[in-house]
């Protein structure tokens, strides 16, 4: 009796504090067991994708692209053209204010994509509501910084009067424009599906099913 007890408390026993097999202890000293570290849910630890959604996200991606769409209705399809009917308008001060315009407008089309971005960035939403997110994004970028640069100096070659005007750059211009309203008709109906789900009390989104 008393060789079993002593072989039971022996240092070198399975049980002794700081043993692989004790719960609540690493082999190396210093590092904390693998329950220990908080992960995320979602399995991604502190991840953008893991912040809980909440019905100011879900609104948000409602709002911005019915926002955005209507931005771009209004001012690439309806005054754009528009503007150069009006009586005593001239192509240079078209051109003026047209590029006064679309910059005012392209700065508020960033920042619309940079909310939606934060509220797209949550726990919950579908990938493919995500990626399409990220292509519009895409798309607005390569209008900004890549199109809008070149079509600025056709303008101001046509305010100096060296050019006539008339550029292939402004169907490059339209096109991403026509891929933008595609784009946030298709994300708009996809939030609002997505949106007709029931929450919790704490705001989140009650689980499916």
């Amino acid at each position: 009796m008393a060789d079993r007890i002593s072989s039971s408390s022996s240092p070198g026993s399975s049980n002794s504090p700081g043993s692989s097999n004790s719960p609540g202890f690493s082999n190396s000293p210093g590092v904390p067991r693998s329950s220990d570290q908080s992960t995320a849910p979602g399995g991604r630890s502190g991840s953008w994708f893991s912040r809980p959604d909440s019905r100011l996200g879900a609104g948000m991606r409602i709002v911005l692209p019915a926002v955005w769409l209507g931005l771009i209705i209004g001012i690439s399809l309806i005054e754009a053209p528009l503007k150069f009917q009006a009586p005593g308008i001239t192509i240079p001060l078209g051109l003026g204010i047209g590029r006064l315009v679309f910059a005012a407008m392209n700065v508020v089309e960033l920042v619309i994509a940079v909310i939606l971005l934060w509220a797209t960035l949550r726990r919950g939403v579908s990938a493919f509501q995500r990626n399409l997110t990220f292509g519009l994004i895409g798309v607005l970028l390569i209008k900004v910084v890549g199109i809008r640069p070149l079509l600025n100096r056709r303008t101001d070659l046509v305010l100096a009067g060296i050019d006539g005007g008339g550029s292939s750059w402004h169907y490059f211009y339209i096109a991403a424009d026509g891929l933008l309203i595609v784009g946030l008709v298709t994300l708009l109906v996809v939030a609002v599906r997505a949106s007709v789900r029931p929450y919790a009390p704490d705001g989140t989104p009650a689980p499916r099913g």
